[in-house]
């Protein structure tokens, strides 16, 4: 099992920066794939990044490459995205997420864990 908690969301302009992180609990956060998710009003939640454990490989949605940026630190049972160039059309809920064997990052039906979420707001 995995329990997970974001954090660092809030209002920002266009163009600003945002560090949202995810604080993990349960002993094997480690050799869990772990990622972000966004859900904005209305729509489907969308694949933001992922990190793969081990290894950890990076994959990104195509709006994310350059601007986002996903790291982990297993030491502390922590997930971090870095996101900048931030645009309106990223507001959006955030969610991080973790399973052990994920067969299709942009699934939201492949991931087995989820935090509660936090809002990211941007204004034009």
């Amino acid at each position: 099992q995995v329990q997970l908690v974001e954090s660092g969301g809030g209002l920002v302009q266009a163009g600003g920066s945002l560090r949202l992180s995810c604080a993990a609990s349960g002993r094997t956060f480690s050799r869990n794939t772990v990622g972000w998710f966004r859900q904005a009003p209305g729509k489907a939640r969308e694949f933001v990044a992922a990190i793969s454990w081990g290894t950890k490989i990076t994959t990104y949605a195509d709006f994310a490459k350059g601007r986002f940026t996903i790291s982990r630190d297993d030491a502390k049972n922590t997930l971090i995205v870095e996101m900048s160039s931030l645009r309106p059309e990223d507001t959006a809920v955030y969610y991080c997420a973790a399973g052990e064997i994920v067969p299709n990052y942009y699934s939201p039906f492949s991931w087995s864990y989820w935090g509660q979420g936090t809002q990211v707001t941007v204004s034009s």
